[in-house]
């Protein structure tokens, strides 16, 4: 029987499995919904009487403040994120182990084989070393203007936002949303991220400069832990 149909199927079977593994690799994108803090429970709202001079969810403010503080206000963020990460460790193990037994007296006479004494002795010796280090560093800095999309019974403010920038083949977004308290609110209405509570950011892209930047699926396949190499 020809092997050829063998081997065309085994590649066949390999071409699928790589694929397969592609498709499960393939990096999340940030528009899957799941970006956004998750707020405890809120109570229901207290019931306002009809006929009051003024409520806190109507645009009549005594003093006027530019701070968000209601849901629908718009609140910008000062992205200035920067973070270092260094890690390395180093191993090193040795043993050795050396035994000797002497040959066994028989009748006052030693034990012999061949005319050689029968004596036994074993040398063993194994060592390890190994090393590692790892350094990572990450930094984005800029501003994004966010709405308020609920005010918590504590007062604090859940906030989310995102912007799209197309510049020449691609598109670029920047996205954030958590959680913020409203005394960390600046008089300019402005918040620095690293006072953002449960905060998620995203920046990605998609075009032509992120399709260059990102291996294929067979690549991934070749860097997965599904390769037995």
């Amino acid at each position: 029987m020809s092997r050829l149909p063998i081997l065309f199927t085994r590649f066949l079977m390999v071409v699928a499995l790589a694929a397969l593994a592609g498709c499960v690799m393939e990096p999340t994108h940030p528009d899957d919904g799941n970006w956004a803090a998750t707020p405890p429970p809120a109570p229901p709202p207290a019931t306002q009487a009809d006929g009051a001079i003024y409520h806190d969810m109507q645009n009549m403010e005594l003093f006027t403040d530019a701070r968000a503080h209601r849901i629908g206000d718009i609140l910008t963020i000062n992205l200035v994120e920067s973070t270092q990460a260094s890690k390395k460790s180093e191993t090193s193990t040795g043993k050795t182990d050396k035994s000797t037994i002497g040959a066994p007296t028989i009748l006052g006479q030693s034990l012999s084989i061949g005319g050689k004494t029968a004596d036994t002795s074993t040398n063993a010796a194994r060592s390890f070393d190994g090393t590692g280090s790892s350094t990572q560093s990450n930094q984005l800095s800029g501003a994004l203007t966010v709405t308020v999309a609920q005010r918590l019974s504590n007062g604090n403010l859940l906030v989310r936002g995102e912007k799209w920038l197309t510049i020449n083949q691609g598109q670029e977004l920047v996205r954030i949303s958590g959680i913020v308290r409203a005394q960390d609110i600046e008089q300019d209405n402005s918040v620095s991220s690293t006072r953002v509570a449960d905060a998620r950011i995203a920046y990605t892209g998609r075009g032509t400069l992120a399709d260059a930047n990102t291996q294929g699926w067979l690549s991934r396949f070749f860097n997965s832990k599904w390769m037995p190499y």
